[in-house]
């Protein structure tokens, strides 16, 4: 299965590998964000070993160089400015220009390139169209939690709808050019459904609003019945009660890849064997209000709910130094620790397991251990001291054994058991006996009563009750809210849930909510305390079996033709056969030249943020369906995180983290290009002054270009031997990237 991590790390490198001067070796010119989609796939070394001399900013004052560069660039009019003030006025900075933009370029700025001074030294341009961020294999980020905010923050009063919903549909734009670059770079031209809502309106500024609807009918055209009889003027007034985010996102994102498409012919790229045209399901947070509050305890979720581990992939641990001394270590939890993918999507229980059997086997292997083994986290802890010479694999042992000793001394100081299940029961409407709860007040009551039981629980299963009883009257939740004695900020989180569709006040005469999805109990449940299955694995199975119903996820388009739901679980469910009538198959050899089988995809697009539960199921249905899906977001989530954006839902985000001033509504950019070069807009910094003085020799050392001529990779070179000569070439690795 194709890695984004891989593929996006392919398209950066060969672009660099592309531009081959006659001198071979060639300077790198970045920006601040190209710099850091590239460092999150590529580590210097990977750089240099391409035949790059020097890395630079664009941003900062450079002196020319002698040799042609690479510039690899956000397409902003800023830096297309910056490269032709590179080569005009009689300044020449680089001997040529190879241009590598990291999005699709507008025709208004390549024509403006053209017809510069610059041009006679363009030697090349492309886009690459990998704007966005492989954060695992199958899983991909916007990083633009704001967005939670543009979409369901309701507007600060009736004046403002117009100019909120302006502002969200700029960004709804820039995500579908994300969501668009992660198409094209897996080589898919996807069909497109989309989440449609059935039990409640538009959110946030999509709400209908006389502002932003279009003027209603004229009197005497309501009773016409039929849809082509109303007219226009009837369906655009209508049509404000359809507009849902994943719709307007999903439509986008159709145009962009149509644009492609008309622009690149060959587009996708035929594949051998032939894969099936896959399919792109965008969705959005108001789909499952329920994920977001569960107690995971698969070893990734668990990790980033209760530790804290910044943007889920920075830990700080104690580790034990082979002297017995603790330091303070940073980890990076990534798909290059092998340790980390192994054991993130198991429940906690066989996590710990598994450590503990690689562990003993690894002590078997490399430390010539003799004894029974770590039977134990303590044990693992003690015999870690002992192995100093293997130090990496030290520090891999040592930073799980930390991260799951943790959890589990919170999961009983915080009496999560006993949560968990009131969480468990509300969350699938069951007993882990299969029966309906009939004690579940008398079960939460007391957790909520209780102080040792801490406050963002409480919200938690608070909003798992409100959510399962679909509402409750008023003076039950005032009720809820003083038995936990929540805060006025705790309780603005559960009383937030409205502007993300869901029904928290009950009268006595109303009817329960009809909802077209619902969860849908399992038989595989291993474990009482992790019974919930996002409502996403519902989705995806039964889009693949093609059970998902039409009205729920239309397409953008016309659907692919239909195969009836027996012969698409042929397709893809892998064929059983009795073992007694199986043909033995272990005497045929494996062919090494074997077509590797091209799975057919499923891409899923969650607006509003992701929950690391939903990220490990698509790892899991991958398996099981026989399909290559992938998922992403605007941003992954955490239920501390998400708990904490409800609590300013209504402020517009004012003291979040994300916005700490909230999301603002400026005027309308005049077109998409003027909002793009805001969102990457970089100030220049001053100009150097020079000195009044020459300065000494040591100095002018210091401040000289990092420049790595081809003699330093030349082996022959006798100098090379030199003590002198491997301390600079210490200096220069560590100011590579100067900006």
């Amino acid at each position: 299965m194709a890695s984004l991590i891989t593929a996006v790390r392919s398209k950066f490198l060969q672009a660099i590998r592309s531009v081959n001067p006659p001198g071979r070796w060639k300077v790198l010119v970045v920006d601040e964000h190209s710099q850091k989609l590239l460092g999150s796939v590529l580590k210097q070394f990977d750089i240099l070993e391409e035949n790059v001399t020097l890395i630079e900013s664009i941003s900062s004052h450079r002196e020319p160089q002698q040799f042609e560069a690479v510039y690899l660039l956000m397409p902003t009019t800023q830096n297309v400015d910056r490269i032709i003030k590179d080569f005009s006025d009689g300044r020449q900075q680089y001997l040529a220009a190879h241009l590598f933009f990291v999005d699709g370029l507008s025709e208004t700025l390549f024509e403006r390139l053209t017809t510069s001074p610059a041009e006679p030294y363009l030697k090349g341009l492309q886009d690459l169209f990998i704007n966005f961020w492989a954060t695992e294999a199958q899983s991909f980020s916007i990083q633009a939690p704001e967005l939670f905010f543009h979409s369901y923050s309701p507007p600060r009063n009736d004046g403002t709808f117009k100019q909120a919903r302006s502002k969200l549909e700029e960004e709804l734009r820039f995500v579908s050019k994300n969501i668009t670059n992660v198409c094209i770079t897996l080589n898919e031209f996807p069909y497109v459904r989309y989440y449609m809502p059935t039990h409640h309106h538009p959110l946030g500024p999509l709400k209908p609003h006389d502002q932003t609807r279009a003027p209603p009918p004229p009197e005497g055209s309501a009773r016409w019945r039929t849809n082509l009889a109303r007219g226009d003027a009837a369906r655009a007034y209508e049509a404000a009660d359809t507009e849902f985010i994943t719709k307007l996102l999903a439509f986008m994102v159709q145009q962009n890849l149509d644009d492609y498409k008309r622009s690149n012919p060959e587009f996708p790229k035929p594949s051998d064997p032939p894969r099936p045209r896959g399919t792109l399901i965008i969705t959005d947070r108001c789909m499952d209000t329920v994920a977001p509050f569960i107690h995971e305890f698969t070893y990734q979720a668990m990790c980033n709910d209760l530790l804290q581990i910044e943007d889920g992939t920075k830990y700080m641990y104690k580790f034990q130094s082979s002297l017995g001394s603790y330091e303070d270590k940073v980890a990076t939890l990534s798909d290059a620790d092998s340790v980390w993918t192994t054991v993130r999507h198991m429940h906690m229980r066989e996590a710990i397991d598994k450590l503990m059997a690689d562990f003993n086997k690894f002590m078997e292997e490399n430390a010539g251990f003799k004894g029974e083994g770590a039977a134990s986290l303590n044990d693992m802890k003690d015999m870690l001291a002992s192995l100093p010479q293997y130090q990496e694999q030290r520090e891999k042992f040592s930073l799980h054994l930390n991260m799951a000793q943790d959890c589990m001394n919170l999961f009983e100081k915080q009496k999560l058991p006993m949560v968990a299940n009131v969480e468990q029961c509300c969350a699938t409407g069951l007993t882990a006996e299969g029966k309906t709860p009939k004690t579940l007040v008398e079960e939460m009551v007391p957790l909520l009563d209780s102080q040792e039981v801490i406050n963002a629980n409480k919200v938690r299963m608070v909003a798992l009750y409100i959510q399962y009883r679909d509402g409750v009257p008023d003076e039950d939740r005032r009720r809820l809210y003083q038995h936990a004695r929540l805060s006025m900020a705790d309780q603005d989180a559960v009383n937030s849930l409205v502007h993300l569709g869901v029904r928290i006040s009950r009268g006595p005469s109303d009817k329960d909510t009809k909802k077209k999805l619902k969860y849908k109990g399992s038989s595989d449940d291993e474990y009482d305390l992790s019974r919930y299955r996002p409502l996403l694995r519902t989705v995806v199975e039964e889009h693949v079996a093609n059970k998902l119903d039409p009205t729920l996820f239309p397409y953008v388009k016309d659907p692919p033709s239909a195969l009836s739901p027996v012969a698409s679980l042929k397709q893809t469910t892998p064929q059983t056969t009795s073992l007694r009538s199986a043909k033995p198959s272990w005497h045929k050899a494996v062919r090494p030249n074997a077509a590797v089988e091209n799975k057919q995809r499923v891409i899923v697009f969650m607006a509003g943020g992701v929950t690391y539960s939903e990220i490990r199921e698509a790892y899991s249905l991958s398996t099981s369906l026989n399909k290559e899906i992938y998922i992403g977001s605007t941003h992954n989530i955490t239920p501390r995180n998400f708990i904490d954006d409800l609590r300013v839902l209504e402020l517009a985000g004012v003291g979040s983290r994300a916005v700490p001033n909230g999301v603002s509504l400026p005027v309308p950019h005049h077109n998409y290009q003027d909002y793009y070069d805001g969102k990457y807009f970089t100030a220049d910094p001053p100009a150097p002054q020079r000195p009044a003085l020459p300065a000494p020799k040591e100095s002018k050392h210091a401040a000289s270009k990092l420049v790595k001529t081809p003699s330093s990779y030349s082996t022959s070179s006798g100098s090379l031997a030199t003590s002198g000569v491997e301390k600079e070439e210490k200096k220069k690795k560590k100011g590579l990237f100067r900006f």
